[in-house]
């Protein structure tokens, strides 16, 4: 027998004896040997079976109601969401590890933090912006109070983003500003120009084009610098918004065709972000006097919308 074959027949026998050892122990013991079972087949992706051994490993513990079985019921609840994450049952995944995040915080457990930044990013997945907002401001508070400055300024930016996505844009460009002081403060380089981008997008909405202007363009500096092109096709696109917002229509323009034909180049097309540059290159058209060419683009755009809604 291979060392491989050896160490593959260990862990079936591990597995089996924690399946045997089942209907020997009780209590605590008990649910400890069904999470211990459901973290070994959530690593083998089989979500649906880890997700029912989490369950179990829960209601016994639950039903102990003990000091002792706080911790493991914490555990239970986030395995739950881990494997209801992996299931795309996102709010169920987010109702479930929030009752982690709680039982964690009553017992002051360091994982308390390190679980709540998880249950943020996930109510944001399921577009929940007021839950992911009140559960990001106790992550910035405490990541502070620990000292773990990136840390806050990563749950600063995702509070913007969840205001932007609820079009408070000044409430956004307070939390993305924040958010960049730090960063800058840290010498994160690439994520100060992330806040910057959104600064633009913020300011652009609010009509302001020339604090527009320079924000996409300090975003942009940094994106070709760092040759990442996928965050350069955004910040392009946000200079162009604010050109034409200054009445710089042709160079507006000009940019919002560099971003179309890197978004169309490839095989995989995002359709949706296609279609945005070409709405607003058929608006800048018309401000041009073009108007043949915006209603060419409003008529395909048309053809394209209605396949999209079918």
């Amino acid at each position: 027998m291979s060392e491989d074959d050896d160490g593959q027949s260990d862990e079936i026998i591990t597995e089996e004896m924690l399946w045997e050892r089942i209907p020997e122990v009780e209590g605590i013991d008990r649910a400890n040997t069904y999470y211990e079972l459901s973290a070994r087949i959530y690593a083998r992706g089989q979500y649906d079976e880890a997700l029912a051994l989490a369950e179990t490993a829960r209601d016994i513990y639950a039903e102990l109601g003990s000091a002792n079985s706080h911790d493991g019921l914490a555990q239970a609840y986030s395995a739950i969401g881990y494997n209801l994450n992996q299931l795309k049952r996102m709010s169920e995944a987010a109702d479930a590890m929030s009752k982690a995040v709680e039982i964690l915080r009553e017992t002051k457990s360091p994982m308390a933090i390190e679980l709540a930044c998880t249950l943020g990013e996930w109510w944001y997945s399921s577009k929940e912006y007021a839950k992911t907002i009140e559960c990001m401001d106790e992550c910035v508070q405490e990541h502070l109070v620990d000292g773990n400055e990136n840390g806050a300024a990563n749950d600063l930016h995702l509070i913007g983003c969840c205001y932007r996505e609820l079009k408070d844009f000044d409430k956004a460009l307070e939390a993305f500003g924040e958010a960049r002081v730090i960063f800058k403060k840290l010498k994160e380089v690439v994520n100060v120009a992330r806040c910057d981008q959104k600064i633009a997008y913020c300011l652009t909405e609010m009509g302001d084009g020339e604090g527009a202007l320079a924000a996409a363009q300090k975003s942009l500096d940094v994106f070709v610098t760092a040759h990442d092109h996928h965050r350069e096709t955004y910040s392009l696109l946000e200079l162009g918004k604010a050109q034409i917002l200054t009445d710089q229509n042709e160079k507006g323009l000009n940019t919002l065709e560099r971003v179309l034909d890197i978004a169309t180049d490839g095989d995989s097309k995002d359709f949706d972000f296609i279609l945005e540059i070409e709405r607003r290159i058929a608006g800048v058209l018309i401000k041009l006097g073009r108007t043949e060419e915006a209603d060419e683009i409003t008529r395909r755009l048309t053809s394209i919308s209605e396949v999209m809604e079918d």
